[in-house]
């Protein structure tokens, strides 16, 4: 007792020390350290033999037992604070004691320095959350699963049942680094806790899965828009490992991918199938690299009732200033005009939710050549305005309309001549198949018969077809009325038949 100070000792034990020495026992020391709380207690052992030798006094002999029991109540009660204090951190410890994590080194690979550890793969798709085609990539959520062994973590266990754990564990032992390859954000569901689950089975079998969002690029080809079909990939690879450290592979092929039922507002998922190849780096050489293959086909009812269908109303609305009088200027103009400027608000509506890309789409075709009907809806009347001008300034050279007329008053008031003011007459020396009435030739005797012998008939010159085109303005627009919807039509024939 001579070594002990008196401020080593605590409460309990200078009460039993002051009792020692007020009777005059001899007791021995047996010190111990307690690592967990990191205080240091001294358990007390009466020596009973000495005990009696030493005692001549049966009166002190008698308090022997209520020493013995405050030393018994001593230790009880350091022993309540010990476990009191402990009690929060008794299943932790328990496990990693059975799980030895403090005797390994889990900064290291499993097996370092043999054969690549294979680790395996297992996806389940949640939800294909969005598809951007302006920034080229889609939004995934899944659970992906790792397996692997690792012997140092094999506990025994009688009944072979493994043991489950969180994400606090999971920072003190070594797990795949694996990483989405073009990936552009992700990240880890952490409500309410972390999305993480670790199952440690006895033999060193390991399951490692986590909940994660991810965002990759996905390369699309819009040659075929809105009548496209992309294929996407997500690539999963371990990012330190090499193929000489660590192999990964699908846990069990084909089946190793499996998804729920996924609704796509754009798209319908046509398949979904997994991959494996390699990937070559300069500086460190062969990776694995897992696959995650789905194909998305397009919904093209949205764009039809968007874009197909006002577009093609917009094309047949340009053909009924085909049936307006070629005079009516205000009418014809202004309908041609309103649908030009309807294509070009189309055309900037559906550019504006595009991505710029330097080729031409399926869509861009369709649009520049309905545009180019309007177009040419306008041009005609153009054409047909500048004929019948024509016209009118030769009847008037000739003396066909009356010196009276005032040209300018005629057309103050709606921008066209009239027929009450103005007399057209036929040409005298004009042929009978170039008469004003397309049917006259039709109409004429059909007992009209040509005299006999060989009459060599003169083509006419470019000059004679334009006279006849001026002089006959109106025909113009008659083989508009035709011409125009068979050539849209058979553009509409090539069109989806070559996109469908």
């Amino acid at each position: 007792m001579k070594g002990i100070r008196p401020q080593q000792l605590s409460y309990e034990s200078c009460l039993f020390w002051i009792s020692v020495k007020l009777f005059g026992w001899d007791v021995k020391i047996n010190e111990h350290t307690c690592s967990c709380v990191n205080v240091r207690t001294h358990v007390f052992i009466l020596n009973e033999s000495e005990l009696q030798e030493k005692t001549t006094n049966w009166a002190l002999l008698s308090l022997k037992p209520v020493c013995v029991c405050v030393c018994v109540c001593v230790c009880v009660r350091v022993d309540y604070k010990l476990k009191r204090q402990d009690s929060t951190k008794t299943l932790l410890i328990k496990s990693e004691q059975l799980l030895r994590i403090e005797e390994h080194d889990f900064v290291m690979r499993p097996g370092f320095g043999g054969a690549a550890i294979p680790v395996g793969i297992d996806v389940q798709v949640e939800s294909i959350d969005s598809i951007s085609e302006v920034n080229m990539d889609f939004t995934m959520t899944l659970y992906l699963r790792h397996y692997w062994k690792d012997e140092r973590l094999a506990f025994p266990s009688r009944t072979n049942q493994s043991r489950t754990f969180d994400s606090r564990l999971v920072k003190k032992i070594w797990v795949p680094d694996v990483f989405f390859v073009h990936s552009k954000r992700s990240f880890i569901h952490d409500t309410t806790m972390e999305n993480i689950m670790l199952r440690v089975y006895p033999d060193g079998n390991i399951l490692y899965s986590v909940r994660v969002t991810v965002t990759s690029l996905c390369s699309m080809d819009f040659s075929s828009f809105p009548l496209d079909t992309q294929n996407c990939s997500l690539e999963l690879e371990s990012y330190a490992y090499n193929e000489n450290d660590l192999m990964l592979y699908w846990k069990n092929g084909n089946d190793s991918l499996r998804t729920d039922e996924i609704v796509l507002s754009q798209f319908f998922i046509e398949h979904f199938h997994a991959s494996s190849g390699l990937a070559f780096y300069s500086s460190t050489g062969w990776y694995n690299r897992l696959f995650i293959n789905f194909i998305l086909q397009r919904h093209i009812f949205f764009f039809m009732l968007q874009t197909y269908f006002p577009t093609m109303l917009m094309v047949v609305l340009s053909w009924v200033s085909f049936w307006i009088d070629r005079r009516a200027v205000p009418a014809r103009v202004s309908l041609g005009i309103t649908t030009v400027l309807t294509m070009s608000t189309i055309i900037t509506g559906v550019s504006s939710s595009m991505p710029q890309v330097s080729y031409v789409k399926a869509v861009d075709i369709y649009l520049w050549t309905s545009f180019l009907f309007v177009f040419l809806s306008v041009i005609e009347y153009a054409a047909v305005n500048y004929c019948t001008t024509l016209e009118e300034m030769r009847k008037m050279k000739r003396g066909k309309i009356p010196s009276t007329f005032n040209a300018s008053q005629a057309m103050a008031f709606d921008g066209c001549f009239h027929d009450n003011d103005v007399e057209l007459t036929p040409f005298a020396r004009a042929a009978p198949s170039l008469t004003s009435d397309p049917l006259a030739a039709q109409t004429q005797a059909p007992d009209a018969r040509p005299p006999e012998g060989t009459h060599l008939r003169r083509q006419r010159s470019v000059r004679e077809n334009v006279d006849l085109f001026v002089s006959n303005s109106y025909v113009i627009d008659s083989y508009s009325r035709l011409a125009f919807p068979l050539s849209y039509l058979l553009f509409n024939t090539i069109y989806w038949s070559l996109y469908t």
